[in-house]
């Protein structure tokens, strides 16, 4: 199977992957030549998700503009 483009890929299907190459450079167990090729397409699967996260953002931020009874509001996540 061939590899997508990271521009491709959803957002879900990037971070997925990147977390696996996250854990496959852990483990400790390739060569020198596979991490540099999988260190590269964690960066681009990176800097796709984070232009993809950026044009969601500016997308809620243009329809929260156009709704004027509502405001953005930082997200609080669950602390605990």
């Amino acid at each position: 199977m061939a590899t997508k483009k990271p521009d491709n890929l959803s957002f879900e299907e990037a971070m997925a992957e990147l977390e696996g190459i996250v854990q496959s450079m852990e483990q400790g167990t390739l060569t020198l030549e596979q991490s540099l090729k999988q260190f590269e397409r964690g960066i681009a699967l990176a800097n796709s998700s984070s232009n993809k996260l950026q044009q969601a953002e500016q997308k809620v931020s243009i329809l929260m503009a156009n709704d004027s009874q509502s405001s953005a509001v930082p997200f609080q996540g669950d602390v605990e």
